[in-house]
């Protein structure tokens, strides 16, 4: 068949079938092992600071079976699947997990999977398992970029069960042509609309990667035992492409320099656990009370001017000021800003029953306005936000969000990401010693000599 007539998916999976760590340059390689390292991590911190993880927790103890894989945080050994779907919540559940540079996660999918799989089969090398998770991050990143997306589906969950599927095969070492077949098996829970980002009351939005990461084992175990999937997955008449994006999408850039260029590299880390929309106005915040030795009493007013998208963290305003629930505060702009007003900071500590109920921040968060601006709406990549302050002597200061911590103009370094691993580990549920969590960082650093990747697993126990 010639190669304009081939699916993409075909595309995808032979990449995934063949890449070695060989063919990854350093920044991809980096990205690889810094994922696996911050997702654990963050995995960690959740399972002893997150109570929206409680339910998914108990019905995977609950349903107890073989001892294949590890819970993070929690000594638990459970079947491959159920490991990835509780992983998977927990990786993405304090909204701490990395992001593209152009929003939405990838790793809090393919990590878990990758992981899962990978303590399943046994004996998978570091190297194995950079070149797994960085076909995965490529794929997602692809995806990402070249779709007409409308802002209507999640498309972390709606493509990361693409990029986490090929991550599990390349760790299970399938054909290109059965990593094709459980791309399409995959299809069948590729799913997630915006509303249970943008909404409130529900714990969902912070489990979601785990439906994803269960869905991804599933797939590329159904594949390795024979069931066949789609053939025209993507680009078919009623695949993919046509049917969440109205045939939106640009396949010449979807595949320029695909197998050469892994486009992981990018991968942000974020150093605040909020939704990645708000650190820009976190920083413009922080940035202004220092520079200007603001004390919290005296902010009158804080305008934080919005596009569409951080918008949706606004609205509605009166329950975005005074969140119920510690998900729904790392969703809430007005809440986050006032954090950073009253703290100086936006940290694990914060997000407390009793933190995010602390009647400073409150009476902060009352006292942020929205400003819709429509040059900041999200096209591809997200605009910085702007934040002006008024004080109650009258003085106003302003300032761009550009250049937040985490940024790619700031990117994080293997430091800061080892310290995030350190505060995440103590957050557990049964925190590993501090010289395993000191091992784990050097194994992640050092993840292309590591001989079986399962032995960052047996380290957190």
């Amino acid at each position: 068949m010639p190669e304009t007539e081939r699916d993409v998916s075909h595309h995808f999976a032979e990449m995934a079938a063949t890449v070695t760590i060989e063919a990854l340059d350093s920044p991809a390689i980096e990205a690889a092992k810094m994922s696996i390292l911050d997702t654990v991590g963050v995995a960690l911190a959740a399972s002893g600071a997150e109570p929206a993880t409680q339910a998914l927790l108990g019905l995977v103890k609950g349903d107890g079976g073989r001892d294949e894989a590890s819970v993070w945080g929690l000594g638990l050994r459970v079947p491959a699947v159920n490991a990835a779907f509780a992983n998977g919540g927990l990786a993405h559940c304090l909204d701490f997990d990395d992001q593209t540079p152009w929003g939405q996660h990838a790793a809090s999918s393919v990590v878990p999977t990758a992981m899962a799989v990978s303590e399943r089969k046994g004996s998978v090398t570091g190297a194995d398992l950079i070149a797994a998770v960085a076909a995965g991050q490529d794929i997602f990143a692809r995806l990402r970029c070249h779709v007409g997306w409308r802002k209507d589906w999640n498309l972390s969950s709606v493509l990361g069960i693409y990029a986490a599927t090929a991550a599990a095969s390349r760790v299970l070492g399938l054909p290109s042509s059965t990593v094709q077949h459980a791309l399409g098996i995959a299809s069948q829970q590729s799913a997630g609309v915006t509303e249970v980002i943008a909404g409130t009351g529900s714990d969902l939005r912070g489990v979601y990667a785990g439906f994803s990461a269960r869905g991804a084992v599933t797939a590329a175990l159904l594949a390795e035992k024979g069931l066949t999937g789609v053939d025209r997955l993507f680009e078919g008449p009623v695949g993919v492409f046509n049917t969440f994006f109205a045939g939106q999408y640009d396949r010449e850039l979807m595949l320029t320099e695909l197998g050469s260029d892994y486009r992981g590299a990018g991968t942000l880390y974020k150093l605040w656990p909020s939704v990645g929309t708000s650190h820009s106005h976190i920083h413009a915040t922080i940035e202004l009370m220092a520079e200007h030795d603001l004390k919290p009493e005296a902010i009158e007013k804080i305008r934080v001017f919005v596009g569409d998208y951080h918008n949706l963290m606004c609205t509605p305003l009166d329950v975005r000021q005074a969140p119920q629930t510690l998900v729904d505060a790392k969703f809430s702009l007005p809440h986050l800003v006032a954090l950073a007003a009253v703290h100086g900071s936006v940290r694990l500590a914060h997000f407390t029953e009793e933190g995010v109920r602390d009647r400073r921040v409150r009476a902060m968060a009352a006292k942020v306005v929205p400003v819709e601006d429509s040059s900041l709406d999200w096209k591809l990549e997200l605009p910085p936000g702007h934040v002006e302050m008024t004080t109650t002597d009258g003085r106003t200061f302003a300032k761009s969000g550009a250049g937040y911590p985490g940024s790619p103009e700031r990117p994080t370094t293997w430091d800061d990401l080892s310290g995030k691993f350190r505060d995440c580990a103590a957050a557990a549920a049964y925190p590993p010693p501090p010289e395993q969590v000191e091992a784990v960082i050097e194994l992640a650093k050092n993840l292309e000599s590591v001989a079986d990747v399962t032995e960052i697993s047996r380290r957190l126990v």
